[in-house]
């Protein structure tokens, strides 16, 4: 691998004006393409083959005016008053008119027919009905939605609408520019030379741009998520920075060390670029993996991301090298510019740094480091333990939006069953036992504890589907609505009515609330198994890389640690509301359900990052004849800094995303945040010296059997160099022939 990236690398240094064309002119292609084809985005998060969705495909058949956007507007008289007086009433149908006249509505229910007044009269609910699905529903129409009821605000009563019609993919803006700033200020720090910091930055930003730009491409065919660009927003900007980062480092260490740019650059691909193929690899593996769950939404989440992970490793080995071309020695610090590129320049580089000092100190201290990490990460990882997983509602919705408004007026007025209702969904061979099974069902699910009321059945024109709405006493993603489903279901599948039953009338219960707990108790399914898959797939791919069984076992424990405490501490942030004001969390509440999943997917990847940067490093200078204690402190003394800076720089770019007022993604950018310090500064240039030292020789043994098994990737250029020392002589002793 290290000699045909080797090749790749000096040819694009060569042809760096054919290889920057080809570039831009992908990437206005690309752009043309995202702006022809780009398909709306799914706010929806569904699993075919669970009770909840099969109820709502059904329906989507037997009740197709109901198929469409939901949405709720509530109104509330001024303190003392009601809506029961001749002008609240009027205030109520004055909002019921307007929204009956907006456009893309159905229809607006007057609340004084439907019974959705409170007992003590000050609120109102209207139900409102949109034609199209929430993803197709325009901005105008949210616009004009969200402004409705002026009449009746300015008579003093308070309106505010939600519902599922306000789901809108994430805005994502200046918030984060600020990480990519703080992302360009620590490479400039680290290169010493605005030059390589900026080149840097260009060739991530131009790699995610093409990336992104291509994935919008393909939204006309692929269904995304909302949060799918968002998540490969997040990752193509910080593994774009990071891997062009790695390549340029290693060009300045080659050009320090006496090389010609050329020839710098070429080594640099093949030796850091073969690190960076491998980590891309084990990302987009990961990410990949993810269709292993078998979940359509998380399947094109994760391979949204993938792509732009590629497409960032893509650049990194090809537009890099063709930039570096440009800079020449610019990539260097003025002062070391200043000084002739000879052995004094070398020297420059070799002083001690505090990386050396740093492995030397944690080598003299390794079982105190080695316990106090362990333990430490593991104390970290204990709220992991009461981790609940739930889709977002209303409820977390930053304070002060609408949505948010409207979700605590219900619950205020209402209770907070209200923002979340299920749906019973009766269907059978005649309108007859249908109708006489929905009125068993009612009463039975009436008597159930935290139940509140069973509305009139709703049947469909033929009288074969009946739709039974049932509010809880309980918010849509607390536990104790968990437990009500459980038990609707239990008593159900008691009365021979259950899906998975062969009767002639079936039930099956829905809704927004039912269909979050089954993704989220199918995605806790799927965690262990897709956990097991990861360790095991790091654990072979670091077989493969470093021709040892304890350096991968040892990265797979410390992978373990990492995951264990970034759930611990997010559990405690998000979830129990410890310092939540930090990351302007207005409502602790269960994470997202997919959010450990991906987790656990993305930090595997960015994880086998740090340890190949590093311990290549070491294995590289073991393989050439030091001890393993000496190979240790070589590759933190070389390595600390240039991981130092690639870690801070995820972290600013994941960071940047926790400044966005979306929950969700707030959460997503906090874990990975936390993920890669945890990883990079605690496991692996803490433990990993420490366990590699105890380790001694031992870590780099690979049985004989799996040594004849297993290929050779040379991922740390050992072949490259005994090639390119082998052509160095020969030319010398053909240039010493001519001579004499």
């Amino acid at each position: 691998m290290a000699t045909l990236l080797y090749r790749l690398g000096r040819t694009a240094f060569r042809r760096r004006h054919l290889v920057v064309a080809i570039w831009l002119i992908a990437l206005v292609a690309l752009g043309a393409a995202a702006l022809a084809f780009r398909g709306p985005t799914a706010s929806n998060f569904s699993i075919p083959g669970t009770e909840s969705q099969a109820a709502l495909d059904q329906l989507q058949e037997q009740f197709p005016e109901a198929s469409g956007a939901g949405g709720t507007i509530i109104v509330v008289a001024p303190e003392g008053q009601q809506l029961t007086t001749g002008d609240g009433q009027s205030a109520v149908l004055s909002v019921v008119v307007e929204a009956n006249e907006l456009p893309g509505v159905v229809g607006a229910l007057d609340p004084f027919q439907t019974g959705t007044v409170s007992p003590d009269g000050r609120y109102a609910l209207i139900n409102v009905q949109f034609a199209d699905p929430v993803d197709e529903v325009t901005t105008e129409q949210r616009d004009a939605y969200e402004a409705v009821g002026a009449t009746a605000r300015d008579a003093g009563y308070q309106v505010a609408t939600g519902g599922e019609v306000l789901n809108t993919e994430p805005h994502v803006g200046s918030q984060e520019a600020i990480g990519v700033a703080i992302a360009l200020v620590v490479l400039i720090v680290t290169f010493g030379s605005l030059v390589a910091a900026g080149m840097t930055m260009l060739n991530a930003l131009i790699g995610v741009g093409a990336g992104m730009a291509g994935l919008f491409a393909l939204s006309g065919v692929v269904s995304l998520t909302s949060t799918a660009p968002v998540l490969a927003l997040m990752l193509g900007l910080a593994v774009g920075i990071d891997y062009s980062l790695f390549i340029t480092s290693r060009h300045r260490q080659n050009m320090l060390d006496g090389l010609e740019p050329e020839e710098a650059a070429a080594r640099a691909v093949g030796t850091a670029g073969s690190a960076v193929v491998f980590a891309g690899a084990t990302v987009v593996i990961a990410l990949a993996g993810l269709a292993v769950v078998g979940i359509p939404f998380l399947t094109v989440m994760g391979l949204a991301a993938a792509g732009t992970v590629s497409v960032a490793v893509l650049v990194a080995i090809t537009l890099q090298p063709a930039l570096l071309g440009y800079a020449g020695r610019r990539v260097l610090p003025r002062r070391v510019r200043a000084a002739q590129p000879t052995e004094q320049t070398g020297n420059t580089e070799n002083t001690e740094t505090f990386g050396f000092r740093w492995a030397r100190l944690i080598i003299k201290l390794r079982i105190p480091v080695i316990l106090l990490g362990v333990a430490g990460l593991g104390a970290l990882a204990i709220p992991a333990a009461d981790m609940r997983i739930a889709l977002p509602d209303a409820s977390t919705a930053p304070v002060g939006s609408t949505e948010r408004t409207a979700s605590d007026l219900i619950s205020e007025g209402f209770g907070p069953g209200f923002n979340g209702r299920l749906l019973m969904v009766v269907s059978g061979d005649s309108a007859e036992s249908t109708t006489a099974t929905a009125g068993q069902v009612a009463a039975t699910v009436q008597g159930l504890d935290g139940v509140v009321a069973v509305t009139p059945p709703q049947p469909s024109q033929d009288g074969q589907t009946v739709i039974l709405a049932v509010i809880p006493a309980t918010g849509p993603t607390d536990v104790e609505t968990e437990e009500l489903v459980e038990r609707i279901r239990e008593e159900i599948a008691v009365l021979g009515l259950s899906p998975d039953d062969d009767g002639a009338v079936q039930v099956a219960l829905t809704g927004a609330t039912a269909v979050g707990i089954d993704v989220s108790d199918k995605l806790s399914d799927a965690m262990p198994v897709y956990l097991l898959l990861v360790v095991g797939l790091s654990i072979l791919l670091l077989m493969l890389v470093f021709r040892s069984i304890l350096v991968p076992v040892k990265a797979a424990a410390g992978f373990l640690l990492t995951v264990g405490a970034s759930f611990g501490i997010t559990v405690a942030v998000f979830q129990w509301g410890w310092l939540s004001g930090l990351v302007g969390l207005d409502t602790a509440g269960p994470l997202v359900s997919f959010l450990p999943i991906l987790l656990i997917g993305i930090l595997f990847g960015l994880a086998m990052d740090y340890e190949v940067f590093l311990v290549s490093r070491m294995r590289e200078d073991f393989v050439h004849g030091d001890t393993a204690t000496q190979a240790t402190i070589n590759g933190m003394g070389h390595g600390a800094r240039v991981v130092t800076a690639a870690a801070l720089i995820m972290t600013a770019v994941f960071g940047g995303f926790v400044l966005l007022d979306d929950p969700v993604i707030k959460s997503m950018g906090f874990a990975l945040a936390i993920g890669v310090l945890i990883d990079a500064f605690v496991v692996r240039m803490t433990i990993v010296p420490a366990v590699m030292s105890l380790l001694g020789n031992a870590a780099w043994r690979l049985p004989r059997p799996l040594a004849r098994i297993l290929p050779n990737v040379d991922i740390e250029g050992e072949q490259l160099r005994v090639r390119l020392a082998a052509e160095r002589e020969a030319q010398l002793v053909s240039t010493g022939t001519d001579r004499a």
